[in-house]
């Protein structure tokens, strides 16, 4: 038998029999990691309330040696305790609400293998959240730069001046999905779009964290900026998000 302790943010909750739940969080030290909490349905637990989604939390988790886990080969969460609940200024907002929901299934695509730490994951889903719970941005902005920086932490970072190819200095004013970002005249590749040069400015904004040039932007740029931005995820993901057809733009 063992314990161990970690903090997390709960990224989605299953029903499991009459009053208990799978909790999916993902963890700063073990990465996303299943568990079943007992009881927690039940109109008088209190500690029910403290594992919904966008909450960030301290959890203690206990599981069997040898391989032989609880319920359906799970760990038990047996203690939690609230570190921030994101969620309370998120669900009561539509727009808040939609992008945080596709920042949590982000966060769960980008992290396959269960217990496999993913540290970088983590901190960009904590500080988005805390984020997009504070107010101070657009929801829709705050989701693009959260999904340009979780391809980047990935490995997909996609560029947004000098050309994904072969390097030449930009601006250049091609983009393509398949080639990494924005390219180069000689570069070009059949599919590729032309993009206006605001909205290749504002996601390069998004991805190093340049808020001011950011929140100046115009509607029409941040909406075609996220229109690459989904196709961008969506070619790396090899699918889409389903959570992201619901977002405000």
């Amino acid at each position: 038998m063992s314990l161990f302790r970690d903090d997390g943010i709960v990224l989605r909750t299953q029903k499991l029999g009459e009053a208990d739940r799978i909790i999916t969080l993902l963890t700063r030290n073990n990465g996303r990691v299943r568990a079943v909490a007992r009881g927690v349905r039940r109109t008088k637990s209190k500690f029910g309330a403290r594992l919904e989604p966008f909450s960030h939390v301290d959890v203690q988790f206990f599981s069997r040696g040898g391989g032989e886990l609880i319920g359906r080969g799970l760990p038990l969460c047996t203690q939690s305790e609230t570190i921030a609940p994101y969620g309370s200024n998120i669900v009561t907002d539509y727009a808040r609400y939609t992008a945080g929901t596709a920042m949590l299934e982000t966060a769960e695509r980008f992290t396959d293998h269960e217990g496999e730490p993913a540290v970088q994951q983590y901190l960009l889903l904590v500080g988005a959240l805390r984020t997009l719970a504070a107010g101070d941005h657009e929801p829709h902005l705050v989701l693009d730069a959260f999904l340009l920086r979780s391809l980047a932490v990935n490995g997909y970072a996609p560029s947004f001046d000098d050309c994904a190819k072969c390097g030449m200095p930009g601006p250049n004013r091609f983009f393509s999905v398949g080639a990494g970002g924005v390219i180069c005249g000689e570069c070009r590749v059949p599919g590729s779009v032309v993009p206006s040069a605001e909205s290749l400015t504002l996601l390069g904004a998004l991805l190093t964290g340049d808020w001011e040039t950011a929140d100046a932007c115009e509607s029409r740029h941040a909406r075609e900026g996220s229109g690459l931005v989904a196709a961008y995820l969506h070619w790396h993901l090899e699918r889409g998000l389903r959570s992201l057809r619901y977002v405000e733009k």
